[in-house]
This record gives C-alpha cells, structure tokens and sequence, in this order.
C-alpha cells in the first residue's frame, strides 16, 4: 500500500511544482495616464502662508462634538456606504477566486453502481456474469500551465478591482462627510432663521398691541395701524416656510445618518448652535496640485485602466496554446470489500494541449472589446482629472468669496441694527413717522436672515472645498 501513497505524492508535488514555472512576460506593463498639471494653484485663491494639515476627521475642525456624533453615526448606518463597503467585500472575493486558478485543483469522488447484461448480446456472456457490481474511489488533480499569462492577467485585473471598489468606498465615505457637515450647517441656519424670524414676531405682535391702544385714544390714525397689522401678517407668513425647509432638512440629514423610519420621526437630530465659529482658510499658501491626483475617485479611475490593461493581456494570452495537467489515483473493483486492495489500483496520469486555430474572429474580437473599454476607461480618467480641477477650483474661489460675502452681510445687519435703534430713538421724540420704524425692522430681519445664510454658505464652502481635495491633506 506504501506505493500508492507515494505515487499519489508525486503527483501533488509534480503539479504544485509546476504552480511555481515563470510566466513569460510578454505584455508590456500598464503606463499611467499623464495629466497637464499647474505647478501650484492660483495665488489669489489660497489662504495663509503656514503650512496646514487637515486630517482624515477633518470635520473636527468646527469643533462641534455634536457634528462628530453625527458623522460617526452616518460611517456607521448609512445605506450608501454599506453598500460600497460590501463590493469591497465582493471584489476581496474575487481575487481569492483568481488566484485560486493558479494552483492545482484537487477533489474526490467515489461511485458505484450495478448493472445486467443481455442474454442475447451479439457477444455471448456467461449467465453467472450477466449482473454484476462496481465500485470507484479516487482523487483528481487538474492544473493549467499560465505559461502566456492569461490566468495571472485575470489575477491581476481582480486585483486592480479590489483598488478601485476600495477607491469608490472612500468616495462615497469622503462626500458622506461633506453632505452630512452640509446639512448639519443648513440645519442650524434655518434654526437660527426661525428665532429670528419669531423674535421679530413677538417685537411686532407687541407693537401692535401698543399702537392699538394709541389708536384707541386717538394718538395715531388707520392707516399707520394698517402698516402694522400688514407687516405682522408678512413675518407670519414668512415663519412656516421657513419651518417648511428645517423640517425637511432635518429628514434629508436623518436619511443620511441611516436612521429607521421610525427614528427618524420620534428622534430629532441633536445639534448645538455655534454662533459665529468657522474655519479657518482651508487651502494654504504653496499646496501643489498634483495633490489632487490622491482623490478616491481618480484613483478609482485609474485601477480601472489597469484592470482592463491586465484583462487586455488575458485576452491575448488567449490565443496561445493551453496546456493543462491531470491525473487520478484510486481503486475499483467488483466488491467493496476488495476496493482497498493492491489489485484495485487504477491511475492515470495526462497532459493535453489546445490551441484555437478557427473561432470566426471571436478570440480578437474580445481583445478588441477589452481594448475598445480600456479607451473608454482612458477618457473616464482624463474626464474624472479634468472634473476634479474644477471642482477645486470653483470649491476654492467659493470659500474666498463666502467669507467675504459674510463679511459684508455682518456689516450691513451691524449698520441696520444701530439704523433700527436710531429710527425708534427719533420715533419716540416725534422726528419721525411709524413708517421708517417699519421699515427698519423689515431690513433688519432681511439682513440677518442673510447673514444666517451667509455663515451656512462660508461653513458649507469649507466642507466642498475638502471634499474636492479627497478629504484632508499633508501640506510641506
């Protein structure tokens, strides 16, 4: 019996051996794409000169424990990123079953079965034997040769898969971030815009109580208590649009968390207002462009050329000769009890060679289609650069532009704040009519609600700007 175990070794490692045989590597390795690049970005749209670092959490430069609890919860129940997480699952899988192609395949079978002959057959058979028994057992090994490549290529692409589902997973987890500072911010925007609005309500609401009693005792005529009701019906109007947009604000960031539909009705999103805290210029003085090549989705971009690169070489090697390795070793007999017998060895040992010679153009066809895909690729990557710069570009000028909006807006509710103090001030001393009160008060309100939007827009600017650049970055 010592034989056959041996036999059996030698076959394993004869196939194993061959796992280890140099593919030839007639394939010219993947080139990456080369991309037009400035030296730096523009002068006029980066902040100070100081080297600044934004991390991985680049969200914790708001500083807001509440927005970090919220951007945890979102990593952790969004839908979106459970699914990119799980094709990063699937490709992991795939690679296991590539490589898998490169080693010797081994698996064992047992069979038996019984069977009667003719008692007429042209061939006449001994009545004794006309029923008889059969029983098999025996291993198998299979093993192809990946002389040309076609196998490591198919590694290689599955390979350069797992890359690119990866990249992806990190984009959905970069802008999953950025959506959630966004709307954490619009959320406290519309906050603010509610108080305000209900303050102004409350302000007017007792005005008008006090120029109904003048009007009573004759101090002030109709027409001026006709402005005030107006002016009050205008603010009310104003509150439940405004309502409108924070409740669906509010539902947008709860789909965005990951949160039930019942969550998201009995649960509210926690938030803290931060009064005027921002950022700081997010894009110093000197930062390179070709950081932005380091973005999840060019990345992906560009695995996905290599994969289809590698799948161009499997293709090729397609049209080479196959040569592929078998063998068995086992027993047979008639009766089970003599199937681990000396005399009920059966082996077999083969190779084989196939080369197409005719397929009706099919074999280059495919390398044709891959090629065909692979352009299709090269001009996703060049696109995906180009859109990128655009982003960064537009994502940098809006951050500038932000802060100098809000700047101005500050001013103006600033400079109408004292206006509104200044009309009551010559209202009170009879200098002035009613009218200019009102009017005060309704720019008072219009600029700070816009000043609200205008903190929203400078908070959200320095989010897109980050999520532009692919999440955060080292400077030098």
């Amino acid at each position: 019996m010592l034989h056959k175990y041996l036999f059996l070794l030698s076959i394993f490692l004869t196939l194993a051996g061959c796992s280890s045989l140099p593919s030839w590597n007639i394939w010219p390795p993947f080139a990456k794409p080369k991309a037009e690049l400035p030296a730096a970005w523009p002068a006029s749209l980066v902040g100070q000169a100081q080297p600044l670092t934004i991390g991985e959490r680049w969200w914790t430069l708001f500083d807001d424990a509440a927005l970090d609890t919220l951007v945890a919860e979102a990593f952790e129940h969004n839908r979106d990123l459970a699914l990119a997480a799980a094709r990063v699952d699937e490709a992991r899988a795939l690679v296991r079953v590539a490589g898998a192609q490169l080693f010797p395949s081994v698996d064992a079978s047992a069979q038996t079965d019984r069977s009667r002959s003719s008692e007429v057959a042209p061939i006449p058979i001994p009545a004794n034997a006309l029923e008889r028994s059969s029983f098999r057992a025996q291993i198998n090994v299979s093993y192809e040769l990946d002389l040309w490549g076609r196998l490591r290529g198919a590694g290689n692409a599955a390979r350069a898969e797992v890359l690119a589902s990866e990249a992806a997973r990190d984009t959905v987890r970069v802008a999953l971030a950025a959506d959630v500072v966004r709307g954490y911010f619009s959320l406290l925007a519309l906050d603010e815009q509610v108080a305000l609005t209900r303050r102004t309500l409350a302000l007017r609401e007792d005005n008008l109580k006090l120029q109904r009693v003048r009007n009573s005792a004759g101090l002030t005529n109709d027409f001026q208590l006709r402005q005030l009701e107006a002016e009050l019906a205008a603010a009310q109007a104003q509150l439940p649009v405004l309502e409108r947009s924070r409740t669906g604000e509010e539902l947008t960031l709860a789909v965005l968390l990951g949160r039930s539909p019942r969550a998201m009705v009995e649960a509210g999103v926690k938030r803290v207002a931060q009064g005027n805290a921002t950022p700081p210029p997010l894009a110093p003085e000197g930062l390179p462009s070709d950081l932005l090549l380091r973005r999840p989705d060019i990345a992906q971009a560009e695995q996905r050329l290599v994969a289809l690169n590698a799948r161009i070489a499997a293709a090729r090697a397609a049209m080479f000769p196959r040569i592929s390795l078998t063998g068995y070793l086992g027993s047979e007999s008639r009766a089970l009890s003599d199937l681990l017998s000396g005399p009920a060895l059966i082996w077999q040992v083969a190779a084989g060679l196939t080369q197409p010679i005719f397929q009706a153009g099919r074999l280059a066809g495919e390398v044709d289609a891959i090629k065909a895909r692979e352009q299709q690729a090269l001009a996703q990557y060049q696109k995906a650069v180009q859109e990128a710069f655009r982003e960064v570009q537009q994502a940098l000028s809006a951050q500038t532009r932000a802060r100098e909006i809000f700047d101005a807006e500050s001013a103006r509710a600033a400079a109408l704040r004292d206006t509104l103090r200044l009309a009551r001030i010559r209202f009170d001393n009879g200098l002035t009519s009613q009218l200019d009160v009102i009017d005060a008060e309704r720019n008072l309100l219009a600029a700070d609600l816009n000043r609200a939007d205008a903190l929203r827009a400078r908070r959200v600017a320095a989010a897109d700007l980050v999520r532009s650049m692919g999440g955060g970055w080292q400077a030098k």
